[in-house]
């Protein structure tokens, strides 16, 4: 210091002033440790996304969504359902296309259909006349073949732009690309399979009959159930490890998640890729799910179709047809499955059996955690206890409000309850995602003071611990959801105790970023995955994730205890005052989504309305599935009943139905070929003609007369599994102008005749009696059975 210089003398703080500037100082920090989870949070989201879709100008041997788009155009321009005069000129665009590029292209032309479990309609054997086109690639020195599959048919109301023109033409597209470069070491073979909105029925009959198949192979399945949204690899064989190896390097933009296989295994939902485990392959199944609101329906046009999307399909496909055209396929059947997820710039992988000790570690490092907290003073036993009990209340409460959310909202325009998912979702799941919010933050703000933070938030810990376990008891390949935020997170909280100035801050967050690059995603997806009629799943991961979260998110509030004065009414202040932000603002974007994401002729209400002709009584009904029916619907339907006995393609169960004007349409001519009897077995053989263009018939024996001992159809065997009052039931699809044979041997239970019923179907409704068209703003539902027209006729022989 210089002489004769005087020093400033310090600045007095009042002690008031000092302590509200620590609380400062702790929302500073917190705000600076949420901007780091927001930022990871966010980029793990954009890493999930489609990537820039490539022009018709894309070097020759990329692949080019430009390019596949072309082919959409041509494949779905109209509808064009098995057997149908429209799906013959897809299947021959298809043929000399792919034969323009040098491949050796052909047609398996057969009956087709699951031998061994029933495939069809309400308990009836699914079969069909396919029409599969194959082509091929053959190697230089193949160690097995590689199958690329997708299925070129529409369903009978919409032209399948996604589904499956999306899968078909990029498959096209992978198979010009490839054919560029000149054969790989394997064979690759590219099969756009028939029949598959009918009954997988085209799959089934390359997969178990196609002299190709024999040796079985890996398949990569190319579907959608949407028309947006990444592409995400849900499905798999049976000891996958290596396949998912395959997939994380190869696959230019790797979207999967072990949890969506495991779930998928426990839903009855099928695609072609069933038809080829049941034969022995193995393999990766892949779709996008996002816009779901179209799927099976009229608006699945190709404009539909995202293009981003398109190129991810096409990417990855072309990526993986490269990586395992070159591998030893030999050697790809693994001892187990692999757990993975996706993470910012790649796909995490992990043998399965590490599933168990990490779960237990999580839960022992959990109650590690308790332990320190306790002997820290933070807790007591009994406030840890009680923290765990209680974070129960925001496990439940968030998914049972997001429930009855929709239950409400779907009370409210009905239409809704018909659609795999909203029109315009986002603010939707963004209402579901901050209900969650609620009520998490609610059930702190009531609870911090009482029991805690440090309590609550080993609570929500304990409670990821105990879900990991169960998870990996039930669904093995998910159990990294809860387990290893809550590892992250114990083990975060015990270094956070170790620790002093900034530095538990850092451990806390990079913690809970654990928990955000999992579960944010899981999130995202699993709303488009389950659609709002499952929203409490989304609300179930959002709070497991607010749990993890929660020791970051806490220190957004004043330390809790110890305050006095204005620091103490601000916080109180403060704690009162974010959940009832938190519900405002949830209630303002749900009422935004429900101003916004009304129904007009662009996103139409769905509607569902058949025609059933009794042709032995001349009466004919409307028929709708709607449990309550739109307007429109309504004005064709107006009663409950049980018809499946009239029309066993109905259903057993009570639809709606309404009297309608009997059209002058025939019923299908069933004739006997050959009738023998043996002791008790008689065996009929039948001609099944339809007298119009019809897209199915089928035939139920009636078990009052028969019981059916085997059967065939063209010669496939198909199964017998007695349904209700009948002892046989068949749907064969695309019978067209010659019919098809049916060879039934059977046991009569009486001295009567053995009566059948037998019915054929067409479809749309505009030229029968009665009818008025739908008004803009009504639409058509995506099922099989909408604008089907059937006509029925009891035969005795």
């Amino acid at each position: 210091m210089s002489a004769g210089v005087q020093e400033p003398a310090a600045p007095v703080v009042p002690p008031a002033d000092r302590a509200l500037a620590r609380p400062v100082r702790r929302a500073l920090t917190a705000l600076a440790a949420v901007a780091v989870l927001v930022a990871i949070g966010v980029v793990s989201l954009l890493d999930i996304r489609p990537p820039s879709p490539a022009p018709a100008s894309a070097p020759a041997d990329t692949f080019s969504a430009g390019r596949a788009a072309a082919h959409i155009d041509t494949v779905a321009a109209r509808t064009h359902v098995t057997g149908s005069a429209a799906n013959d000129t897809v299947r021959d665009y298809l043929v000399e296309t792919l034969s323009g590029f040098g491949l050796r292209t052909t047609e398996q032309d057969a009956t087709g259909g699951e031998a061994g479990d029933l495939s069809g309609s309400h308990g009836a054997a699914g079969v069909a006349h396919v029409r599969n086109v194959v082509a091929e690639l053959p190697g230089t020195d193949p160690t097995g073949t590689v199958f690329l599959v997708a299925h070129y048919d529409s369903v009978q109301i919409g032209p399948g732009g996604n589904d499956d023109g999306a899968g078909t033409s990029s498959i096209v597209e992978v198979a010009r690309a490839l054919s560029q470069a000149g054969p790989l070491r394997n064979n690759v073979v590219f099969v756009l399979t028939d029949a598959e909105e009918a009954c997988l029925c085209g799959a089934f009959a390359f997969a178990s009959a196609h002299p190709l198949a024999a040796s079985g192979g890996v398949v990569l399945n190319l579907e959608a159930r949407g028309s947006t949204g990444p592409v995400i690899m849900f499905e798999t064989s049976r000891d996958n490890a290596k396949l998912v190896d395959v997939f994380a390097r190869s696959a230019p933009h790797p979207v999967g998640t072990s949890f969506a296989v495991e779930v998928y295994r426990l839903l009855p939902n099928d695609t072609d890729f069933t038809a080829f485990l049941d034969n022995g392959f193995v393999g990766l199944n892949s779709a996008y799910i996002d816009g779901g609101a179209i799927y099976h329906t009229p608006l699945d046009t190709p404009a539909s179709v995202d293009r981003r999307t398109l190129q991810q399909h096409g990417d990855n496909a072309l990526g993986l047809a490269r990586e395992f055209g070159a591998v030893d396929l030999a050697a790809l059947r693994a001892g187990g499955d692999a757990t993975y997820f996706p993470v910012p710039g790649t796909l995490v992988v992990y043998p399965g059996w590490l599933t168990w000790p990490l779960a237990v570690l999580a839960l022992a490092l959990v109650l590690g955690l308790a332990v320190l907290v306790v002997r820290s003073g933070r807790a007591t036993w009994r406030r840890v206890a009680g923290g765990f009990g209680l974070a129960l209340l925001p496990i439940v409460l968030a998914p049972v409000a997001a429930q009855l959310l929709w239950a409400l909202v779907t009370a409210l325009r009905p239409g809704y309850a018909s659609l795999l998912d909203p029109y315009r979702p986002t603010l939707w799941r963004l209402t579901v995602v901050l209900l969650a919010a609620t009520v998490l933050i609610a059930w702190y703000a009531l609870l911090r003071r009482r029991i805690g933070p440090a309590a609550l938030a080993v609570g929500g810990l304990g409670w990821l611990a105990v879900l990991g376990l169960v998870l990996a008891a039930l669904t093995p390949g998910g159990s990294y959801l809860a387990a290893l935020p809550a590892l992250a997170g114990a083990l975060g909280g015990i270094v956070a105790l170790r620790l002093r100035g900034v530095w538990p801050v850092v451990a806390l967050t990079a913690a809970a970023a654990v928990a955000v690059v999992i579960l944010a995603p899981t999130v995202v997806l699993l709303f488009p995955a389950l659609g709002m009629a499952m929203g409490g799943v989304g609300a179930l991961f959002a709070v497991l994730l607010g749990l993890a979260a929660l020791p970051v998110l806490d220190l957004l509030l004043p330390a809790a205890g110890g305050q006095r004065g204005l620091v103490a009414l601000r916080a109180r202040r403060l704690g009162l005052g974010v959940p009832v932000l938190a519900l405002v603002a949830t209630l303002a974007v749900g009422g935004s989504a429900f101003a916004v994401d009304r129904f007009d002729a662009a996103h139409p209400v769905p509607t569902h309305l058949m025609y059933a002709l009794d042709a032995d009584s001349g009466q004919a009904k409307w028929v709708s599935y709607e449990s309550s029916p739109q307007s429109w619907t309504a004005g064709y339907v107006t009663s409950t009943e049980e018809i499946g006995t009239a029309f066993p393609d109905v259903g057993d169960e009570a639809v709606r139905t309404g009297p309608a004007p009997a059209a002058s349409l025939p019923p299908a001519n069933v004739t006997v070929v050959s009738d023998t009897t043996a002791g008790p077995v008689r065996t009929l053989r039948l001609l099944v003609d339809p007298q119009r263009q019809v897209r199915l018939a089928s035939l139920h024996v009636d078990a009052a007369t028969a019981t059916v001992e085997r059967a065939s159809v063209n010669g496939f065997a198909v199964p017998v599994e007695p349904s209700g009052p009948w002892s046989f039931g068949l749907v064969f699809h695309a019978p067209g102008d010659a019919g098809f044979a049916v060879e039934l041997t059977l046991r009569p239970t009486g001295r009567g005749p053995v009566r059948l019923r037998v019915a054929d179907g067409s479809d749309g409704l505009d030229d029968l009696p009665g009818f008025r068209a739908r008004p803009p703003g009504v639409g058509i539902q995506g099922s099989h059975s909408s604008e089907l027209v059937l006509v029925a006729k009891t035969y005795s022989f």
